[in-house]
This record gives structure tokens, sequence and C-alpha cells, in this order.
């Protein structure tokens, strides 16, 4: 089974956390790490302008809630992702957040109560996931079950198999915290600026307008066979995809649009590996030290390098401003 653990804390002081938006689930390649990292690489026109701000592999949303916070001189903001069961989850936070949080609170106080009841426990787990995937609840209870499972399952691993069918067995948590109200109000509340969008990441450019920054942050390739774990929705992510996605981005800069994408240093297993050095040949690659805490083995997880690749559209944005 792949072990995974996941910080989606933002990297401030603890008595600031009461009311600022934070990651509401777990989710694999959360950006915590490095958003002192990401935030040296935009340019200073987007820290003392109005820009508009595109995140196409919204996950859990790290980044996103940081440059929110970070930049109130964002005047629109988009997100967007291809799993429709998170992206949903994104629209009633932000649209029915109420009732969401009355029935992760009927739930937590249940499961809670079944903590010395392993069997009965277990029974209750399976339940939910087997009505999630049925997805035949209305929207509000299926985020709620989308909820509750990535909190009382299997190290908050989000997987799915080829039918979209979630298929991570219960995790070991005796009485986790289900209901964050405070922390779900304060998403509802920033989430009310952003308009929320469930595709392929290409249909986020007609959202573009005047100075945009997009920050990328894709399923990442995989190191190797065994390291693969880009299972967050029914179709991979594959080396074609990573291809399309550098166009894409090679596009949006002849657009005069700023970006930054993450992915993994291929570079770490094989120095001879230029597969995203020759991909984004032209752009800045900046390899960066991160912790990665995805193995079967604890021994392996430990601190490498990945990559932040950027443009520098400053010429073409201040033409643009102007």
């Amino acid at each position: 089974m792949l072990e995974l653990e996941m910080d989606n804390k933002i990297n401030i002081n603890a008595k600031e956390l009461k009311g600022i938006a934070k990651p509401f689930i777990k989710w694999a390649g959360g950006k915590s790490q490095l958003l002192n990292e990401i935030d040296s690489l935009i340019p200073d026109y987007f820290k003392q302008n109005k820009f508009t701000y595109i995140e196409p592999f919204v996950g859990g949303g790290a980044v996103l809630f940081w440059m929110l916070r970070k930049y109130p001189n964002i005047e629109r903001a988009i997100i967007n992702d291809i799993n429709a069961d998170l992206t949903n989850s994104y629209e009633t936070i932000k649209e029915d957040v109420d009732e969401l949080i009355l029935i992760l609170q009927k739930w937590e106080k249940e499961y809670h109560s079944l903590k010395d009841k392993p069997e009965a426990k277990k029974e209750y787990y399976y339940s939910k996931r087997k009505l999630f995937n049925s997805r035949s609840s209305d929207k509000t209870t299926q985020t709620a079950l989308f909820i509750f499972l990535n909190r009382t399952c299997f190290n908050g691993l989000y997987r799915v198999n080829r039918k979209n069918k979630f298929n991570v067995p219960i995790g070991s948590y005796k009485t986790p915290m289900i209901c964050d109200e405070d922390n779900l109000r304060a998403v509802s509340q920033v989430l009310q600026k952003v308009t929320i969008l469930n595709g392929d990441f290409e249909g986020t450019l007609k959202y573009a307008e005047h100075v945009t920054l997009f920050y990328f942050d894709p399923p990442y390739k995989p190191l190797s066979d065994t390291s693969s774990f880009n299972s967050y929705a029914k179709d991979e992510f594959d080396d074609n995809e990573q291809i399309r996605l550098a166009k894409f981005c090679k596009k949006i800069d002849s657009l005069g649009h700023q970006w930054i994408l993450s992915n993994s240093d291929m570079k770490v297993k094989n120095p001879k590996d230029n597969f995203f050095d020759d991909l984004y040949c032209g752009f800045d690659i900046k390899r960066v030290k991160a912790r990665r805490n995805i193995n079967s083995n604890p021994d392996k997880r430990g601190e490498l390098t990945e990559l932040l690749i950027t443009n520098n559209a400053y010429e073409k944005i201040m033409s643009i401003a102007k």
C-alpha cells in the first residue's frame, strides 16, 4: 500500500491561522513548502498592480489560498481541475457551506461514537464509500462524502481506479476532525471572488485578460515506475500530456502572459534525463529543495529537488499594461 503524508499548513505564525483559509482536504503534492520559492519568481509588477490569477490544476488549493491572501490586488481568480469530485466540493463550499457543515457535524459525531467499535466503524466507513461511488446523492451530500472519506481513509489518500471509483481503505484515525467549521467558512468567504471550472487545462486560456499570471501544478512525472502516483482522476496524465502542457505554456508566453510551473526533477534519479530541460528549453528552470513524503518505505522519504519553471513576460506585460 502506498503511504502518503502531506503537509497542508501554510508557513505563517500559528496565531495568524484563525479565519485564514487553508486547504480543506489533504491532497498529494501540496505546495506549502514551496511558497517562498514561488513568491520569488513572481515579478514585482504583480505585487503592485491589479491582475488576473489562473490556476489550471488547483488540487488542494495551498497556492490559491496563499495567493489570495498575499495579493489582495488580484482582480479576478480562476481555478480549474479535471477532477469533478474536487471542483464540485469547491463549488459547494462557495455556495452551500451551511448545509455542508450540518451534514459533516452529524457524521463526525456518529463516526466518533464508534471509536471503540472497530467492526461497526468499518461498516460505517465502507457504507459512505459505497454511497460516494454511486454518485447518486445531491451535490452537497456528495461533497460531504468527499470530505468525510478524505478525513477518514488511509492517510488521506485520494485515489480512483479506471472506473472513477474511490478505492482507498479505512484509515487508523480514532477521532479525526471531519468538520473544520472555521476553515470551511473562511474558504467559502475567499471563494466568493473565484470562478471555478472543471475541465481540460487548455480551457482556462479564454479567461486570461490584460495582465494574467498562471500557476501550473500538474500531476508530476514519476521519477520511476514504482513511484508513479497520479491517480487523481480516471485518465492518466502521461508524457504526451506533459508535452501538450509545455506547448500550452509556450502559447501563453507568446500572448504575453506570465506563468510559473512546478514538476519533478528527473535528474534526481538519472542525471542524463533531460525530459523537462529539453521540453522547456529557452525558459528559466530552477531546481529547488523539497521534501517528498510519498513512499512505501519511510527511509526513502526525504529531501530532493523539484523544478520551478517560468517565463519572462515582463516587457510584454508592460506593453499590455500601457
